[in-house]
């Protein structure tokens, strides 16, 4: 993969592909995380002479609706980088490309949100023609949307000579690949969330190379259900169940140890206000549903967590937005950020559980795409990626 040191960007427009998908309310951003990872590849570019034409998304318009503007984030960007940063009037056309070639080094264009273009989540050639107009470098930064074949990930790089990864893709890429070509053992694999089908190929790889596998949240109880264990309400989809069975086997052969919950919290219902009862086992009665690990679960996973060499977290282990629910999640989270292992944290739940806490910082790599990274940790290519190779 080509990368920043691969490209002359001095006096040239570079078209950065950045991901503002911050979220807003009325019109203020709540959590500028997003930009200002995207900021190391700014600032490099803009001392070396690069002039700017940043392109991002912003939630899924169906046409042009204003809510959805990059206004806010050109703001934010500008306050960040305290200097001016020009919205364009849309995405491609004459306009836009007079003001990029008005461009004076160092100088930022942003933009309207691609997805106000509807050829964007297609991949539609005409728009990635219209955005491989406004560049002599192409610079791909945004490493959680680089699983999508977009115009503006994918289709442009092939349409600029020069293309390149910036340097948070760069990270993303070489810390997550990292994790199977020469981890510090013994690798723990944490693993939470909803359902086993989204996740059963990340299983299957942890499975051939980690050390320990650790389960938690409702997709812990596909693999009790099958073991026979009774699970009450608790969250379980029968497509979930087979794959369960096919991981089970697979860890019976694998030299990777698989844990799985011995105690729970339960909730009569999926609510803050639920009548809540710890359980002593995983027998879940009917009318409950299991809502978090237990003590002795977390308890026994921090441990594991202590004396790893690398961790990776993906998922929380149980409803961590509800009050009643959260203490598991929170022993994990915990867990990692005390641990002085390399840390790695695959997006998502984990990084908003992460950020709820106040452990963002306190873990080595907190990746910023949860569908990205799980995509490269199974192994699948992402287009975003290959592009740039």
């Amino acid at each position: 993969m080509k990368t920043l040191d691969d490209v002359d960007v001095e006096d040239k427009r570079v078209l950065l592909r950045v991901d503002f998908n911050v979220p807003l309310d009325d019109g203020h951003i709540t959590d500028d995380t997003r930009i200002r990872a995207a900021l190391p590849t700014i600032e490099e570019l803009r001392g070396r002479g690069a002039k700017l034409v940043l392109a991002s998304h912003l939630g899924r318009p169906k046409d042009r609706e204003p809510e959805l503007s990059l206004r806010p984030a050109a703001q934010r960007l500008g306050e960040l980088i305290q200097a001016p940063v020009q919205l364009a009037p849309g995405v491609v056309g004459d306009e836009v490309r007079a003001e990029a070639d008005a461009l004076r080094p160092g100088d930022v264009l942003m933009l309207e949100n691609v997805r106000y273009e509807p050829g964007e989540t297609k991949d539609d050639p005409r728009l990635a023609h219209g955005l491989a107009d406004l560049a002599d470098v192409y610079v791909n930064d945004a490493f959680g949307t680089a699983h999508r074949a977009h115009a503006s990930t994918e289709g442009v790089a092939h349409l600029v000579a020069q293309h390149a990864a910036g340097r948070l893709l760069e990270r993303e890429v070489d810390t997550l690949e990292g994790l199977f070509k020469s981890p510090r053992r013994p690798l723990v694999a944490v693993l939470g969330g909803a359902k086993v089908t989204d996740k059963i190929g990340v299983i299957d790889r942890f499975l051939e190379v980690a050390d320990a596998l650790l389960i938690g949240g409702a997709m812990a109880f596909p693999f009790l259900s099958v073991q026979g264990h009774t699970i009450g309400d608790s969250k379980c989809s029968e497509d979930d169940l087979e794959p369960a069975q096919r991981a089970l086997a697979a860890a019976e052969r694998a030299r990777c140890r698989f844990e799985l919950p011995v105690d729970l919290v339960l909730g009569d219902r999926f609510d803050a206000g639920a009548e809540v009862r710890p359980l002593d086992g995983v027998d879940v009665p009917a009318g409950w549903m299991g809502l978090d690990i237990g003590p002795r679960t977390a308890e026994r996973y921090a441990q594991d967590i202590a004396a790893a060499g690398t961790v990776f977290w993906n998922g929380p282990m149980g409803a961590f937005e509800l009050a009643p629910f959260a203490a598991g999640t929170k022993v994990v989270a915990q867990a990692v950020a005390d641990s002085p292992a390399e840390t790695v944290v695959g997006g998502g739940d984990s990084a908003a559980a992460l950020h709820r806490f106040g452990l963002a910082d306190a873990v080595t790599h907190l990746s910023t795409g949860g569908g990205a990274s799980l995509d490269l940790v199974e192994g699948k290519t992402l287009p975003g990626v290959e592009a740039l190779r």
